[in-house]
């Protein structure tokens, strides 16, 4: 989105580990060639970041301020239920926990409301104990212990009805702000009950989310797929049409409703320009505002790329299959560009499998002589969908400073160059790159080194474009404007992790022509000055996409 920046989805500086097989005799017939294998070196280990994002404001060319939310780097990935259970459905998300007993609405707001009043206090309230849904589906609160005879305090034990299954009376006629539930205080170290409104959200402005609840008198609730900054995503059932969407509940603060208007603009502009879906964007189905809160309805797809992926042991996809993936995108992105719109948020988590559905084949371990083979997952079907437009920008209008997650940002974003359609190509090189290998292009979270590690794999800066550069980040640079790299505060690690970057030309080995199509292709992608760079409409007639790549594993 224009004016915040934080809505797309939050996820994982990856390590990753690369899976790089050959044909084994019992897994496919000799027309199934392997992938070739990329040569490997040691990874760094896998490091733990905690979310990093700030608030800031920008003051455009018109002197209004804008706040800006900038999401520094990214949680480590967790597997979604879809992808653990197999056969579901995945947005790449932080998944729910559900445990019993089902925490109502009614349940969690009381719970949340004692925690908050005994924090305020000095007594502190006995924790309710845990006990399991009785088969009258009601929520019974404990009471505590008696107080001593002399105590004028009470303990009322309440009995509440939680929300019916699949009642719609029960959640939306009635609707939860004016239901009267049970809400709790600490008076004197006891706790006490009094009946008054519950709010449907948790005290950040997220709606809770409650199975078989019924949102606009239409769509039941099936399971939380994912949250993120902006909000949360949500299975449900369309009860007018029997089908399953997926419903992105935007948060009930002013911000993010003000930003997801800007979403739902682009996303029916791309609806209008493309009713039949030729370009494979996403299709808003259904958009309105639900106790204050935004809700985007759309259709319900596979897992992620990044999510098949990881389940995979992050080995790297089929050539063919990457050439499939990469004529979508790219028509995709084209589309966009075409209609004035910067994605600026290209990323495998951004990016859907229309099916799950794959097929197992055993493959060799490389290196392990006696290791027993592994088995990899092959997909049957290529077809994908390009998500999220949160961040989605129209070139005329306002541009924030940074955009795009990290490990898929363009040199230019880095250096404060300003930025337009070309930074979509860079992340699409990254990505393309990513397909190949199975892991991250560039493992960092630090600017600097993230430019050299840049230069590993591009050799250095063209010098007009190291020029502008060192004129916006002078921090960056030293005479001459040459890359300042490494600091003397550098850490070994890091260094260590720009010497182990390898050039394009070795991560992409050019010893067939299908290779040497696709490096020259990527190399293409990923040029430093966006000048220079190739725009998507160019890239699709590349030579890469008129080879014949036979099926591999």
């Amino acid at each position: 989105m224009a004016a915040v920046h934080a809505l797309p989805i939050m996820h994982s500086y990856h390590s990753r580990q690369s899976l790089n097989g050959i044909n084994s005799a019992s897994a496919a017939g000799p027309s199934v060639l392997p992938t070739p294998p990329v040569a490997s070196r040691k990874r760094k280990r896998a490091q733990q970041y905690t979310v990093s994002y700030s608030e800031v404001q920008e003051t455009d060319s018109d002197g209004r301020v804008r706040d800006v939310i900038v999401i520094e780097d990214t949680p480590p990935p967790t597997m979604s239920p879809a992808t653990t259970n197999g056969g579901g459905y995945s947005a790449s998300y932080q998944p729910p926990v559900f445990a019993p007993p089902i925490r109502t609405r009614a349940r969690a707001a009381a719970e949340a409301q004692a925690i908050s009043a005994s924090s305020s206090t000095s007594g502190v309230a006995p924790p309710p104990k845990k006990r399991k849904r009785d088969p009258a589906d009601e929520v019974r609160i404990l009471p505590a212990k008696k107080p001593a005879p002399s105590s004028q305090n009470s303990l009322a034990v309440t009995q509440t009805k939680s929300w019916g299954s699949r009642s719609a009376a029960a959640t939306d006629d009635v609707g939860c702000i004016n239901l009267l539930r049970t809400s709790f205080i600490v008076s004197n170290g006891v706790l006490q009950t009094s009946k008054g409104p519950v709010s449907c959200d948790d005290k950040e402005g997220h709606y809770i989310i409650v199975p078989d609840d019924v949102i606009h008198k239409r769509y039941r609730t099936v399971r939380l797929l994912g949250q993120g900054t902006f909000g949360k995503v949500v299975e449900a059932v369309d009860t007018f049409k029997n089908s399953r969407v997926a419903i992105k509940i935007i948060r009930a603060i002013p911000k993010y409703r003000d930003a997801s208007k800007i979403e739902i603009r682009v996303l029916e502009t791309l609806k209008k320009r493309d009713p039949q879906n030729l370009n494979k964007c996403i299709h808003l189905l259904d958009t309105f505002d639900h106790r204050n809160h935004v809700c985007l309805v759309s259709e319900l797809l596979g897992m992620c790329v990044y999510d098949f992926l990881k389940d995979n042991d992050f080995a790297p996809f089929p050539r063919h299959h990457i050439q499939s993936f990469a004529r979508q995108l790219l028509s995709s992105v084209a589309f966009l560009h075409r209609e004035s719109l910067i994605h600026t948020d290209l990323k495998p988590e951004n990016i859907l499998l229309v099916h799950n559905d794959y097929s197992l084949v055993n493959i060799a371990v490389p290196g392990k002589k006696n290791a027993p083979p592994k088995s990899k997952r092959i997909l049957k079907s290529t077809d994908i969908r390009l998500i999220d437009f949160g961040s989605a920008t129209f070139e005329k209008e306002y541009h924030s400073q940074v955009v795009s997650t990290r490990h898929y940002r363009a040199p230019e974003i880095i250096l404060g160059l300003g930025w337009s359609f070309p930074c979509d190509v860079y992340s699409l090189g990254c990505i393309l790159v990513e397909f190949y290998t199975g892991m991250a292009l560039f493992q960092t979270h630090d600017n600097l080194e993230h430019l050299a590690m840049m230069e590993m794999v591009m050799g250095k800066m063209p010098e007009r474009f190291a020029r502008a550069g060192a004129r916006s980040k002078p921090e960056f640079f030293k005479e001459g404007s040459k890359l300042d790299w490494p600091k003397p505060k550098a850490s070994r690690q890091s260094k260590k992790d720009v010497r182990s970057t390898r050039p394009l030309a070795d991560v992409i080995l050019p010893h067939d022509l299908i290779n040497r199509h696709f490096l020259n292709l990527v190399q293409k992608l990923l040029a430093f000055d966006p000048a220079q760079r190739i725009t998507v409409a160019e890239a699709l007639k590349h030579p890469y996409f008129s080879l014949n790549i036979p099926a591999e594993i």
